[in-house]
C-alpha cells in the first residue's frame, strides 16, 4: 500500500488543496490517477497487489471473471492494465450525448458474462454503479470491483461486490454545505472531467 502512495506522489497524481469532486462533494485531496497511469511501469506496479488477490479469488472459485470493464474516462487505462495482467479482454463504457453511461464502439458482451469493473478512484461509487447498470443492460453480471484509490468516506455505503483497491486513503469528503474549506473562504477547484 505504501508503494502505491509513493507512486501517486512521484507521478504528481495526489494533489492537495480545495477541490470540487465529480460527485459534487468537496475534498482537501484530489487524485488525478491519469498522471500515474500514463507510465506503464507505474500502472503495472500499482495494480500488482489487487491483481494478485483477484487471481487468488478466481482460482479458489470465490469469483469468476470473463472480461474487464472501466467507465470512461478514468477507468479506461486502469481496466486495460488489470485485464493485461489477468490476460483477459478489456472494454469500457462511456457517456452518450444525454450523459447516460452506455456500452458503445461495437463492444459486445455475452449473456451472463462475468465482469470486473476497474476504476481509477472510488469516492461515492456513482461511476462504477452507472457502469454496472450499462453492463447489466447488455446481459453481463458484475462480479467484482477494483480501483487505484479508495477514498470513500468512513460512513460510505459498502461496495456491493468483492472489492480490490490498490490503496485506501483517508481524505476529507464533505457535502458542499458542510465543507470546512468553503467556510474558510478558500475557493474550490474542479479538476475532474464529469459535468456536475
Amino acid at each position: 500500500m505504501d508503494n502505491v502512495i509513493n507512486l501517486l506522489r512521484e507521478s504528481g497524481a495526489m494533489l492537495e488543496g480545495h477541490f470540487l469532486l465529480s460527485s459534487g462533494r468537496h475534498s482537501d485531496k484530489y487524485f488525478q490517477c491519469a498522471k500515474l497511469l500514463q507510465y506503464p511501469d507505474k500502472a503495472m506496479i500499482a495494480f500488482e497487489e489487487p491483481v494478485k488477490n483477484i487471481r487468488a479469488d478466481m482460482q479458489s472459485g470465490k469469483i469468476k471473471i470473463d472480461i474487464v470493464a472501466g467507465p470512461a474516462i478514468g477507468g479506461i487505462i486502469a481496466a486495460y492494465e488489470v485485464a493485461r495482467q489477468l490476460n483477459l479482454p478489456s472494454v469500457f463504457t462511456e457517456r452518450d450525448d444525454t450523459g447516460v453511461m452506455t456500452l458503445r464502439r461495437g463492444f459486445e458482451l455475452k449473456q451472463g458474462q462475468n465482469i470486473l469493473i476497474v476504476e481509477d478512484v472510488v469516492t461515492t461509487g456513482k461511476s462504477y454503479l452507472e457502469c454496472a447498470a450499462a453492463l447489466e443492460q447488455n446481459g453481463a453480471k458484475v462480479a467484482a470491483l477494483a480501483c487505484v484509490v479508495d477514498r470513500r468516506a468512513p460512513d460510505a455505503p459498502d461496495v456491493p461486490y468483492p472489492f480490490y483497491p490498490a490503496v485506501k486513503i483517508q481524505a476529507a469528503n464533505w457535502d458542499a454545505g458542510e465543507c470546512d474549506l468553503c467556510k474558510q473562504g478558500i475557493p474550490a477547484v474542479k479538476p475532474g472531467s464529469r459535468k456536475i
